[in-house]
């Protein structure tokens, strides 16, 4: 199993949750989560996107974080999906991370 974070720009977030779903087999991921997180690796698309930190004394960006708990089979075309749903026309629209996950269990 798997555990994919993405980093995206929040005005493409639909388009890609909505491409995850729709291209989603049973059983090809256990959990799909959105947050909402203030970023500083993204260069702003418009300045709805941007705010100054008063705390940390920079700009910074309203990102989405995409997380996907999911198997291994799926990881590859969950990324295509993110990397093409995800596109901005920038050089940097995003971070896309695969990590491994040693265990799973659920809560009963």
């Amino acid at each position: 199993m798997k555990q994919i974070k993405a980093f995206i720009h929040r005005n493409r977030v639909a388009d890609v949750v909505n491409a995850l779903k729709s291209e989603a087999y049973d059983g090809a991921y256990n959990s799909l989560s959105i947050v909402h997180v203030q970023g500083a690796s993204l260069q702003a698309l418009d300045a709805k996107e941007q705010n100054y930190s008063i705390e940390l004394g920079i700009e910074m960006i309203t990102e989405v974080k995409i997380e996907i708990f999911c198997q291994d089979d799926y990881v590859d075309k969950a990324v295509s999906i993110i990397r093409e749903k995800g596109r901005t026309g920038q050089d940097n629209a995003g971070w896309i991370y695969v990590m491994t996950i040693q265990q799973s269990h659920p809560v009963e």
